[in-house]
């Protein structure tokens, strides 16, 4: 796959995390980039060539044998889009002869598609656009099911198949996952196909050797090898992120193919690289087998996921939060919000919970929990262990599906702070003022929406810090409801006697939204 600029679906920029890098996503392949590009490429390979002298280490193992016996089920990918000149995807217009019964009929509904076009006349066909990708992919069933990366594909209209011997194959989309960057796709051949199975990423180890077979720069099957760099990283590029993070070199058009252990498995599917230069620089990242297998599997057999939904929306516990839940360490998922439609109401879950095992699994943190629950069958009755108020408790919950569950959540509308009167009370660097008319005006406060509002911040706070806003309001204080500026004061004041050292905050936007802040009574 290329790098994480070409992995991703034209250039993605890199997470804040990564500020000197370009994370990008592995999907052109390069192999027209002109022979200045060429060069660049070419020179320090040539110069390592000239300084390397030092002779192959005794006992090195070739990795000869495993290369020839998994290459026949790696495949290239070439996806081609046709568009029209407003970048909207066309279908394939059909050719059709000019003896073929209503031809002038068709043809005359086509060209009429081109009117009102920049550029185009009356009677002229629909200007088309081509734009093609190159990635990679691997066979995983000889009856012809093929894996790769969602964005290798994107909107392709027309999708080729190509095998190590040569032989090209038409395919079609199973089905897509945009949320992990998966895609499987079916060709039909008269004889059964190479394949390559999955192998088991959790058993994996930091050092373990890998091998990465795909299509780079368009050159066709190669081969990289390294080793396990890390496990579970987080590169912030979607809800359930765990990627293998590996130093086997994997480049544009690398995308989608396979990350093998020794016993020729595959245990991920590279998907980014981390490169401030477009090429490896050692940190690739593959999406790893124990997540992609269900996916892959709900992708053949439904032509779709079927993901777990809990009906929670949660945020992690850092240790001020740890502190003042009185959880000791920090761990778990705190919950911030509870949809009313969701599993998790009935079940009795609710704002403040800290979800500690889901199903048996330890949630380690807030990260843990959308994998476990999107990998949950839809309609189980699951246990769920939460931590309340310092007490352990279990609840039953039955699982609904995610996508039955999904809905775009409304963008929080703020209008710009005027200066804000006097406020009632101050205190943990705030000012309060209980909800009057002019202020739910002013703030664009949602009716219904209940809390203290905060009418300042000082710049210098711990509040600020941890971006509590003029025109949000507090709803809780330390997990009891606060109505009023004097509720404010009345609740730091017992917390202070109760030893606490940090004040735990329900902050709820304008809309109703709201999440925890744990703010420092120093």
């Amino acid at each position: 796959m290329a790098t994480l600029t070409s992995l991703a679906p034209a250039s993605a920029s890199a997470p804040s995390r990564f500020p000197h890098a370009v994370l990008r996503r592995a999907r052109r392949g390069m192999l027209a980039a002109g022979v200045a590009g060429l060069a660049l490429l070419a020179s320090p390979i040539v110069a390592s060539a000239q300084t390397a002298s030092a002779p192959i280490l005794q006992g090195q193992v070739s990795l000869a044998d495993l290369a020839e016996r998994v290459m026949p089920a790696v495949v290239n990918i070439a996806a081609v889009t046709t568009s029209d000149t407003r970048g909207r995807t066309l279908p394939q217009i059909p050719q059709l002869g000019p003896d073929t019964p209503f031809g002038d009929l068709f043809e005359e509904f086509f060209n009429r598609r081109g009117q009102g076009q920049q550029g185009q006349g009356q009677g002229q066909a629909p200007q088309q656009r081509r734009s093609q990708s190159a990635g990679s992919g691997f066979v995983i069933d000889g009856s012809g099911l093929v894996v790769t990366n969602n964005h290798v594909i994107g909107d392709a209209n027309e999708i080729t198949v190509i095998f190590n011997s040569g032989l090209r194959l038409k395919a079609e989309v199973v089905g897509k996952d945009a949320k992990v960057d998966l895609a499987v796709l079916r060709v039909k051949h008269d004889k059964p196909l190479p394949a390559v199975k999955f192998g088991d990423s959790d058993k994996m180890r930091i050092g373990d050797p890998v091998m990465a077979i795909g299509n780079p720069f368009g050159l066709g099957g190669s081969v990289s090898s390294g080793i396990v760099s890390a496990r579970n990283r987080d590169i912030q590029q979607g809800p359930y992120d765990t990627y293998i993070q590996t130093d086997a070199a994997i480049n544009k058009g690398n995308s989608g193919g396979p990350l093998f252990n020794m016993a020729g498995e595959v245990i991920g599917i590279n998907t980014a690289i981390l490169s401030p230069t477009g090429g490896s620089v050692g940190i690739g990242f593959a999406v790893p087998s124990s997540l992609a297998t269900t996916i892959v599997d709900q992708l053949r057999d439904f032509g779709e996921t079927r993901r777990g939904w809990l009906g929670v929306r949660i945020q992690s516990v850092d240790d001020a939060t740890a502190e003042a839940l009185g959880l000791g360490t920090a761990r778990g998922a705190l919950v911030a919000g509870v949809d009313e439609k969701g599993p998790g109401k009935p079940a009795g879950l609710d704002v403040g919970d800290v979800i500690t095992k889901f199903d048996g699994k330890e949630v380690k943190d807030s990260r843990d929990l959308p994998r476990i629950v999107a990998a949950t069958p839809v309609g189980k009755d699951v246990p769920v262990t939460i931590m309340r108020k310092g007490k352990e408790e279990v609840k039953t919950v039955k699982l609904g599906r995610l996508e039955d569950g999904e809905k775009v959540q409304p963008a929080s509308a703020r209008t710009p702070a005027e200066p804000a009167k006097p406020a009632v009370t101050a205190a943990l660097g705030l000012e309060f003022s209980p909800q009057t008319e002019e202020l739910r005006k002013r703030y664009s406060i949602k009716e219904g929406v209940k809390g203290v509002v905060v009418t300042k911040v000082d710049p210098n706070s711990n509040a600020a810090d941890k971006r509590v806003q003029v025109g949000e309001l507090i709803v809780e204080i330390g997990q009891e409801a606060v109505n009023s500026p004097e509720d404010v004061t009345k609740r730091i004041d017992a917390l202070k006697k109760e030893g606490k050292k940090s004040a735990l905050l329900l902050v709820s936007n304008a809309q109703g939204e709201v999440r925890f802040v744990a703010v420092s009574m120093n």
